[in-house]
């Protein structure tokens, strides 16, 4: 049994009163995501890798769990994904079909708030990743529009080619 997870930190747009970490889990195909609200100095912590007071100071389970992993496993952030998506939600299905589009990756860790960081971009230009994700059954007008396209499926890890891409640059 293939089980997977990642831990990640968002944010959207220039919004830093809403940043979220995640920790993305997958079994098999399924995948389950938890998420908290953090703060500019707990993402300070977080990043600076001085996680030891967030395991005994914090109430919020998640950011205990990563401190925990961060000092018991060695984590510890990697790289910037960045991307501009298009989303589109079917709300009684719950159908999710997403276009990432110009998906990039930095190095440039101390920058990842401000935005001002060096990028590079993962795909060649016009090149999108669509995703279409369902809970139970995909609605047949949906599956006939993805079949009449011939669209291919495939894994993409924004994370595993960013990573890939980054240490081509910098080795």
């Amino acid at each position: 049994m293939s089980e997977r997870f990642k831990w990640r930190i968002r944010y959207y747009g220039d919004d830093l009163n809403y940043i979220v970490l995640e920790k993305k889990e997958k079994l098999e195909s399924r995948c389950h995501k938890k998420s908290c609200k953090i703060t500019i100095d707990e993402y300070n912590q977080i990043v600076s890798g001085d996680v030891i007071d967030l395991v005994f100071e914090t109430e919020k389970k998640l950011i205990k769990e990563l401190a925990v992993d961060m000092l018991t496993q060695n984590y510890k952030p990697k790289v910037i994904i960045d991307y501009e998506r298009i989303a589109y939600v079917e709300e009684i299905t719950n159908v999710r079909i997403t276009f990432d589009m110009k998906i990039s990756a930095s190095y440039e860790l101390e920058s990842f708030l401000d935005g001002n960081y060096q990028s590079f971009y993962l795909l060649p230009s016009g090149l999108n990743v669509l995703e279409v994700k369902f809970d139970n059954i995909l609605p047949s007008h949906i599956r006939n529009i993805v079949e009449s396209y011939s669209f291919k499926q495939s894994s993409f890890s924004k994370y595993y080619y960013g990573r890939k891409i980054i240490d081509s640059y910098f080795r």
